[in-house]
C-alpha cells in the first residue's frame, strides 16, 4: 500500500497477523478458524487486509495449521523462543518487506478498512508507531509500527518484559482518539476480540455479513 506524502519506501505497509496464543480460555480451540457469520475469523480477517495491503504475513508457532490458507499469505514464525504477542510483533516486523507494519491480533472478525486507512494516513517520516488510544488504555494490537521499533521491542524481550506498550516511552508514538477513531468504525467493532467463550457467543450477535 503506497501513502500520499511519499514515494519511497518508507511509505509503504504490510499488514502482521499474529496467531501465536494458546487459545487457553477457548478450551485449546484456534480462535482463528471459530466462525463468525458463516466464515472463519482468519477468512474475515484476510479478506479485509486484502483490501488493504499488498504484503500479508501471519506469525504462528503452528505453521502447519494454516497451510490452507491462500499462497500470498507469508506464513512465519516467531525469531525469539519466547511466547508473547511482543516477540510475534518482532518477528512480524523482521520479515515485513515494508518498513512498517499494521499489527492486529487472529480474533479480530470486524476489522474496518476504513479505520486502517484512518491509522495509515498518519503515518510520517518522523512517527515510530501510529496506536489507538481509548481514555484508560492503548489498543497495541490493532496498529501500526515502524521498524525503527525493534531495538526497543528486542530490548524488552531480552529482559523478558513483554507488555507491548512498555518500549512507548522509547519511541515517537502518534495517538489516534477515540473520536477520531469513531469517524471510520463508529461502533469501534474494529477492536472487538473473540478471546473467551463469552465474547465467542457475543460476536455471533454481528449479522451483518463481511
Amino acid at each position: 500500500m503506497q501513502f500520499p506524502g511519499g514515494t519511497g519506501w518508507e511509505t509503504r505497509c504490510s499488514a502482521v497477523i499474529l496467531a501465536g496464543g494458546r487459545n487457553s480460555r477457548m478450551g485449546g480451540q484456534n480462535k482463528a478458524f471459530l466462525e463468525v457469520a458463516g466464515r472463519s475469523i482468519i477468512e474475515r480477517l484476510l479478506d479485509t487486509l486484502g483490501e488493504v495491503f499488498d504484503e500479508i504475513l501471519l506469525v504462528t508457532r503452528q505453521p502447519e495449521e494454516y497451510e490452507a490458507l491462500p499462497a500470498h499469505v507469508r506464513i512465519v514464525t516467531d525469531i525469539y523462543n519466547k511466547r508473547s504477542s511482543l516477540t510475534g510483533m518482532h518477528a512480524g516486523l523482521v520479515h515485513s518487506r515494508a518498513f512498517f507494519a499494521f499489527v492486529v491480533a487472529c480474533d479480530t472478525p470486524f476489522i474496518e478498512p476504513a479505520l486502517i486507512r484512518l491509522l495509515a494516513q498518519e503515518i510520517d517520516p518522523e512517527s515510530d508507531a501510529i496506536v489507538s488510544s481509548f481514555e484508560t488504555h492503548y489498543e497495541p494490537l490493532c496498529a501500526i509500527y515502524s521498524k525503527r521499533c525493534l531495538p526497543h521491542i528486542e530490548s524488552k524481550l531480552n529482559t523478558d518484559d513483554f507488555k507491548i506498550i512498555h518500549f512507548f516511552d522509547k519511541i515517537k508514538l502518534k495517538t489516534i482518539y477515540a473520536d477520531q477513531l469513531k469517524k471510520a468504525d463508529p461502533d469501534l467493532r474494529s477492536f472487538f476480540n473473540v478471546n473467551t467463550p463469552e465474547a465467542y457467543r457475543a460476536s455471533l450477535a454481528y449479522t451483518r455479513p463481511k
